[in-house]
């Protein structure tokens, strides 16, 4: 009898040891993620096989179709911790440059101190205004700086705060957007100044896009209205991109915001003398309901030349659409 009281004792303590360190695991684990889907038509253009849209990322296809599904699990312990982010979907398909296995992010880090910050392994850019994921971006198409832009960065980054707004970024990078490994030997260096939320970024990857600069903040003018600035020029041997966008936002009420995107959008090249251009007006609405958000946008896209096809089949240089988005985070 002894021994079975025993046994059941020892039990006993184990289990309440294993749901103690159960629950100090769980204190330093983090979910979270979103979901978003989507409706798209062309308003000048034919809506069939053809599948006509901006030459931008996500948010091209007619009818009824789907964002993607990301899952974000963060793990903390001490001063290190990891980060694994998956996405499922189009969106993610585009964006993750790893065939099938849509990896978003998936990185560990070390907290040396309390201002650096060592990273490796697979991150978004820090280049640019706007993100993948359409729960941090206002607009939910995008611009054409940010598809031209670099989307992610293999490799180790340190992050340093200088002072209470100032931090400073380094890393060495595979080329971008190669993420499993490295092909030729090639890699890309990177910085990032931000003082204030204003930041000033850097890329250098001869390989790809050779060097990109660009700047990306945004001001206050009262409470309620918002404006977003973003600037870049890249050029690898004489070909590149440039342009800049502006994102005014105002805020009409807790629930609903109103926004809008001007871009202009030209590529350069040492061979040809005039640069072909688009500027593109996106007018997005917001209206948030608990962890949903609704979001219509109308957008119009006018290039120097005629890439774009009217109704009739015939080439034209402007298109309009219109697009329904739902986007649930949790």
């Amino acid at each position: 009898m002894k021994k079975l009281f025993t046994v059941v004792v020892l039990l006993l303590t184990n289990f309440i040891f294993a749901q103690e360190e159960t629950q100090e695991k769980l204190k330093n684990f983090t979910f979270s993620g979103s979901v978003d889907t989507y409706y798209r038509a062309n308003l000048t253009a034919p809506n069939d096989e053809n599948q006509i849209a901006p030459s931008t990322s996500f948010a091209d296809k007619s009818g009824f179709s789907l964002g993607m599904a990301n899952i974000i699990s963060k793990y903390e312990k001490g001063k290190v911790g990891a980060v694994a982010d998956l996405a499922f979907g189009p969106r993610a398909i585009q964006a993750s440059f790893i065939d099938s296995t849509f990896v978003n992010q998936l990185y560990v880090y070390y907290n040396i101190s309390e201002t650096v910050k060592l990273t490796a392994g697979k991150f978004n850019t820090y280049l640019g205004y706007e993100l993948i994921s359409p729960v941090g971006n206002f607009n939910y198409s995008t611009s054409y700086l940010f598809t031209n832009g670099p989307f992610n960065h293999t490799g180790l980054k340190a992050d340093f705060s200088l002072s209470e707004k100032t931090n400073l970024l380094i890393g060495v990078f595979n080329q971008t957007d190669v993420n499993l490994y490295n092909p030729n030997g090639s890699y890309a260096l990177g910085g990032q100044l931000n003082y204030d939320k204003h930041f000033f970024n850097v890329l250098y990857d001869k390989a790809g896009l050779g060097l990109e600069m660009d700047y990306t903040g945004g001001f206050n003018p009262t409470e309620l209205f918002f404006i977003g600035v973003n600037g870049a020029y890249a050029d690898n041997e004489g070909e590149g991109f440039y342009g800049g966008a502006l994102y005014p936002q105002y805020t009409l009420n807790d629930n609903f915001t109103l926004g809008l995107r001007g871009e202009y959008f030209a590529r350069h090249s040492d061979l040809t003398e005039d640069d072909p251009n688009v500027i593109a007006i996106t007018l997005t609405g917001s209206y948030t309901v608990e962890d949903l958000t609704i979001k219509p946008e109308f957008r119009l896209d006018n290039g120097s030349e005629e890439i774009f096809i009217k109704t009739n089949l015939e080439p034209t240089k402007t298109l309009g659409s219109f697009l329904i988005a739902a986007i649930y985070k949790f």
